[in-house]
């Protein structure tokens, strides 16, 4: 089941045994060997062969290859999630542009309205560029998305704690995760409960 893969590989921790100019194969403790493809600072931020490391990580299947992904950061998997989602941006693409632009980089490209941004990762041109531009201004702001808003690994992960606990009182993720990104992009430095709590009280206040 390709999406059930999909699901489980969220993260892995191993150790380096090879290294090439795009990925990097790590070995877990039960003796796995994963080939995993990162964007140029993570690879160049990782350790000398045979030292540790962990990545967070999502699957890409397509009909004629199911390929691993890695990221230092919760938020940079979400973006790499998010960008794959628009036409014509593969795999490969969203990981060059991860290569050229963290994910704040991105935000800042949006905010700032800077349509020709993109050309700076190569095989994007002009045209190429601001096509890209448009959907990623409609991505990161859109309802469906799971990007991205929250600015630093701190806020993200009061999301993902706040969102879970949101899950476990029996409330559609559709239904609140919007709620919750647009509390802790307004609010970044709540800590979990006060994120529920607020988050809690929007849901009631949208009901009246």
């Amino acid at each position: 089941n390709p999406k059930g893969i999909q699901k489980m590989l969220a993260y892995i921790e191993g150790r380096i045994i090879e290294k090439t100019e795009t990925s990097i194969i790590l070995v877990t403790r039960q003796g796995v060997g994963y080939e995993i493809y990162v964007p140029s600072p993570t690879l160049y931020a990782s350790p000398v062969k045979g030292e540790e490391f962990f990545l967070y990580t999502s699957m890409v299947v397509r009909e004629d290859a199911q390929e691993l992904f890695g990221f230092q950061t919760w938020d940079e998997r979400e973006t790499f999630r998010m960008l794959i989602t628009i036409n014509r941006v593969g795999a490969r693409t969203a990981l060059a542009i991860l290569s050229q632009f963290r994910p704040d980089d991105l935000r800042r490209i949006v905010a700032q309205e800077d349509m020709l941004a993109l050309t700076q990762v190569s095989g994007i041109g002009k045209q190429t560029g601001q096509k890209l531009f448009l959907e990623l201004k409609y991505k990161m702001k859109g309802d469906g998305t799971p990007v991205l808003l929250p600015t630093t690994e701190a806020s993200g992960m009061v999301y993902k704690d706040a969102l879970t606990g949101l899950l476990n009182l029996g409330y559609d993720e559709g239904q609140v995760a919007q709620i919750l990104k647009e509390i802790i992009v307004a609010q970044p430095d709540l800590d979990v409960s006060g994120a529920l709590r607020a988050a809690l009280k929007s849901i009631a206040q949208k009901k009246n």
